[in-house]
This record gives structure tokens, sequence and C-alpha cells, in this order.
């Protein structure tokens, strides 16, 4: 099978369905009972290495290594930031496309933040993964792969604190996930399929994004899973975001703001509105006002949180964070209003702790393959701030 870019990767187990499983392991010659073995090998004790599965015939672990658990993401950078809690991977998939993940440890919670695409083609200009374009979509497992690495390393003890679990995943890495709707809708209801069948992470644990993608963010609501919504908003007034979101000039800020109250009704969730603030060009006093209006005149239930995102800047690029006055001002103006809101934690800013920074970086310099953490004495990255009246901040 050809490995050039853009190919698909191979079949793997986390692509299928369970009763797919049972005929794959079937179509192998093996009776039904073993999917199940696989699974809980797989899923609930987090074994990647089908050799030590001494539970299965010792003449079929190597089949079942082959054919149905093929090597899909290899890690070529691991940096650490913050003591260690957050651990960013850059991955190489099967045909040499680069995306990350990164792992956050909290103390009451451990979220996964994964890459749906390998670049993006939505090209917003401040984004490092828009600027290099899209190269395909992630197979889910690619998508789910992610996520059971960050399990292993929770299970395993390798993140401080201790052994744990995955309990949120959010699709806010590389990529537009509802521009692989089929994939991503896969890869949810495996990551909340109880084990040994999927991960059994709740549902409530996840929050799919989206710049906007108005059809399929209906299509989400139509599919009865009770994920948050994230709308990368990034601007309350059109004008501003056709530049800032280019995607807006088809699906404008009404329409994505209809499409998120639709499914905060039907899902009972409540939708969180992401907002880069960026120097001078969207932290205005009068557009946190504006973006209050916007969100009230569909309803006063608290149907959206606001979640301001200080601009985590890309090498190069002529935008950077807003200066901490008109942040704090902008939170007061939504708060005032009655808008519930937090400023996100900003984590992994001396690890290309931007979405695509760190991907950039090891395509230029052809992918360093040591491991390495964050230089001892290396500037701290802002401590977790959650100011305004809003709650559940990712």
């Amino acid at each position: 099978m050809s490995r050039g870019p853009g190919r698909r990767p191979p079949r793997h187990w986390m692509d299928l369905a369970p009763a797919e499983r049972v005929d794959a392991v079937r179509a192998m010659g093996l009776p039904a009972f073993r999917a199940r073995q696989i699974s809980t090998h797989w899923f609930t004790r987090l074994e990647d290495d089908p050799a030590g599965w001494t539970d299965l015939p010792a003449d079929a672990r190597e089949r079942i290594a082959g054919i149905l658990l093929p090597p899909l993401l290899e890690p070529v950078q691991e940096l650490a930031a913050d003591h260690g809690t957050t651990v960013k991977t850059a991955w190489r998939l099967y045909d040499g496309c680069l995306v990350e993940s990164v792992l956050m440890r909290y103390p009451h919670r451990t979220t996964v933040c994964i890459s749906s695409e390998a670049g993006c083609g939505i090209g917003c200009p401040f984004c490092a993964t828009g600027q290099g374009g899209l190269q395909r979509n992630l197979s889910t497992a690619e998508i789910v792969g992610q996520v059971v690495h960050g399990a292993r390393l929770l299970a395993r003890g390798s993140a401080p604190g201790g052994p744990g679990r995955v309990t949120n995943v959010v699709f806010m890495g590389m990529g537009e996930p509802m521009a692989n709707f089929s994939a991503v809708l896969a890869a949810v209801r495996e990551l909340t399929r109880p084990e040994p069948d999927g991960l059994g992470i709740s549902a409530r644990g996840l929050t799919v994004s989206t710049v906007g993608m108005v059809p399929r963010m209906r299509q989400l609501t139509g599919a009865g899973v009770p994920v948050t919504l994230a709308v990368s908003l990034h601007a309350p007034d059109d004008e501003l975001r056709d530049e800032l979101v280019p995607l807006n000039r088809h699906f404008d800020i009404d329409a994505v703001l209809d499409a998120a109250w639709d499914h905060a009704r039907t899902s009972g969730r409540r939708v969180s509105i992401e907002y880069a603030l960026i120097k001078d060009v969207n932290d205005q006093a009068w557009r946190a006002d504006l973006l209050a209006r916007r969100l009230a005149e569909r309803g006063d239930w608290n149907w959206a949180h606001v979640n301001l995102i200080p601009l985590n800047p890309t090498p190069g690029s002529r935008w950077t964070a807003s200066r901490r006055e008109d942040e704090e001002a902008f939170v007061r103006h939504l708060a005032r209003r009655g808008i519930p809101v937090t400023v996100r934690d900003t984590r992994g800013r001396e690890i290309d702790g931007a979405c695509g920074q760190l991907a950039a970086r090891v395509g230029a310099d052809g992918g360093d393959l040591a491991r390495r953490a964050s230089r001892p004495g290396a500037p701290r990255p802002g401590r977790e701030r959650r100011r305004g009246a809003g709650s559940d901040a990712l």
C-alpha cells in the first residue's frame, strides 16, 4: 500500500463498530468472542502489544497486530510544561502528515485536546494551522488514537498526580471538525461507548468545535449526542468576522448563532462561544456590548457561555494578544449584561502551545525525534483565570 501524502490509512480496530469487529475476527477464522477480548485489552486495559495478550491464541496474536492494529500515529516530539501537567505531542501519520494533541491535567479533571484534520482549509489568518492549508481528513482511528494515548499516559502514572482517567475531550486541535463530520461523529460515539467497546467517557465531557459550518452543526444536533458545541466566533459583527473567519461569507453570524441556539435548546447543553482576543482588532468594549446583545436577543436562559482566549501568537504574525486592561474591560462589559464569561487558562506558551505551532516547527526542521521537556526556568504560562459569572471553561 502506498504511503504517499493524502493516502488513506489502513483500517484499524478503532475504525470499526462493535458488530464490524465481530465480522473482522470471524474473517480471520477466529470465534466471535475474540472481538470482546481484543477490545478489553485495547480500551479497558489500555494495552497496545498483542504479544502479551495471553488469553488469545499465540498463533493469532501476530495476525491480530498486523491486520487489526496497524500503527497509525508515530510520536515525533513530545514537550511538557506546567510541571509536567501539560504534555503536547506531535504525531506523524501513516502518510507523513503531522498533527498534534495536548494532554492537560487539572486538579479535578483531565482534558485531551485532539486534532481532526491534518492542516485546515478554513484559512483564518491568525491561526497557525490555517496558514498551512488542508492536507487531509483524519480517520476515526487516528482521532480516537490521540485520546487512547492520553489515557495510557494517565493509566501508567506517567503524568504528575498519579494514575488517572481522561474525563474531557475537546475537538479543538488542528482542523475544522465539522469538515470531517463522519469521522468525528464516529469518534464521538467510540469515545462515549461503554467499555470494553469504547473508552466510556461521558458525552457531557466532550466538546466539538466549529467556526460555523451551519449544515453540519444542525446535523450534529440531529444526531442526538449531548456533546457541548463550541463556536469559534471571534467577532460579533459580520464585517470583521468576514476577515477573521472567511467561512462567515457563506454562513453569517445570525445563521451561526441560530444553529448554536438550536443545539443548546435540543441538547440541554450550554454552547461555548470561543472568542480569541486580538490586540486592537476585536477587543474593543463596544464589540463586547454587541456580542452580549446578539446572544441575549436569542434568550436570557444562559444558553451560551463566552470563553475568551488570550491569543497565543504565531511566530511572524502581525496578530498578538490583547492588553490586559482591554481584556478585563471586555470581561466587565459582558458580565454587566449578564453574559457568563471566563478567560481560558493559557497553558503551554513555551512549548508552541497554539494549535498547529509544534507540527509546523517539526515539519520545518525535518522532525526532531528526541523527546524534550521545557527548559528549567523557562517562563511560566499564565495561571488558570476564571473571572466573571461563568463556569466550566475549558
